[in-house]
């Protein structure tokens, strides 16, 4: 057991969040407990705790990584995440400003894992949200060669890369996912120790996207929580080019070279901007139909 200090006004939950590359990510979980974190460290399975306790945070670990997870806890729960100039940067803007007062307690995690992350990143190109949730929960479930250690029986440990790697393409269509994204996930899973080796979010981001199927905004969504990245934008998604705009500058629509133009005064922290949006419920206004949802479970 550790016990980390943690900033006045410390927001475990909203922090912890931003683990989940895909909502209800099954390695995250939410109790009166605290909030709990599966992952595959270089020592083994683990499982981390964060409990709030008297203005502070008493992390426990489970499993072989549990020493692992117990030095990296403090990363994890985003406390090694520097906000001291945020302040000042985000005065350039009045909204800004006033969602970084709002939500001063919010911090980047940086759970140093990165196959853990990729592979919901994957599994979310130009899908829906509940498509996303869905393929992984699905994969999950399938490459549940183990349960989680520790008390916690909803946790779900990420896949062994090594098992993704030899599974055939065809495997993964009946969890929603066709050929192009199955590929993509085994050559990641092939090159997963060599991306494991990144000494930062730079150059983890170069490693990625040299890989076939992986594109800017699949790394920024991978280093964003890997390396606890306040700078990792999302190029290409579908939403947040459209609520930078909005929040920004009233437009109800934006592009990815606008919403870049628009961050600039931010250099640094974009990443950290689009979260205090999102955290906000700022969102832009919506046209037309939702994106509909598909299915390869039968391909």
């Amino acid at each position: 057991m550790r016990v980390l200090e943690v900033p006045e006004r410390y927001n475990l939950g909203g922090t912890m969040s931003v683990i989940a590359v895909v909502k209800r990510d099954p390695t995250l979980s939410y109790t009166a407990d605290g909030v709990w974190f599966a992952t595959r460290t270089p020592d083994g399975p683990g499982t981390l705790n964060l409990a709030r306790e008297a203005g502070a945070l008493r992390a426990t670990t489970y499993g072989p990584g549990a020493e692992w997870l117990l030095d990296r806890a403090d990363a994890i729960a985003g406390l090694r995440d520097d906000v001291s100039e945020f302040p000042s940067i985000a005065s350039r803007h009045p909204l800004i400003r006033q969602l970084a007062r709002t939500f001063d307690g919010l911090r980047f995690p940086s759970t140093g894992r990165i196959f853990h992350h990729l592979v919901p990143a994957i599994i979310g190109q130009k899908v829906s949200g509940k498509e996303a949730y869905l393929g992984y929960a699905r994969m999950l479930r399938h490459f549940a060669s183990e349960p989680a250690p520790g008390p916690n029986p909803k946790l779900r440990l990420p896949p062994d890369p090594e098992a993704v790697a030899a599974t055939p393409y065809w495997v993964f269509h009946p969890f929603g996912i066709e050929q192009k994204r199955a590929d993509t996930l085994r050559r990641a899973a092939a090159r997963a120790a060599s991306l494991e080796g990144s000494a930062d979010s730079a150059e983890a981001t170069a490693r990625l996207t040299a890989l076939p199927g992986i594109g800017v905004w699949t790394a920024a969504e991978t280093v964003r929580v890997t390396f606890g990245d306040p700078d990792a934008v999302s190029v290409g998604d579908y939403h947040i080019k459209n609520i930078v705009a909005f929040a920004l500058t009233g437009a109800p629509r934006g592009t990815d070279e606008h919403m870049l133009e628009l961050l600039e005064p931010f250099a640094g922290h974009r990443g950290r901007v689009c979260q205090l949006l999102q955290a906000a419920g700022i969102a832009a206004p919506r046209y037309g139909p939702r994106m509909p949802l598909r299915s390869f479970a039968r391909f």
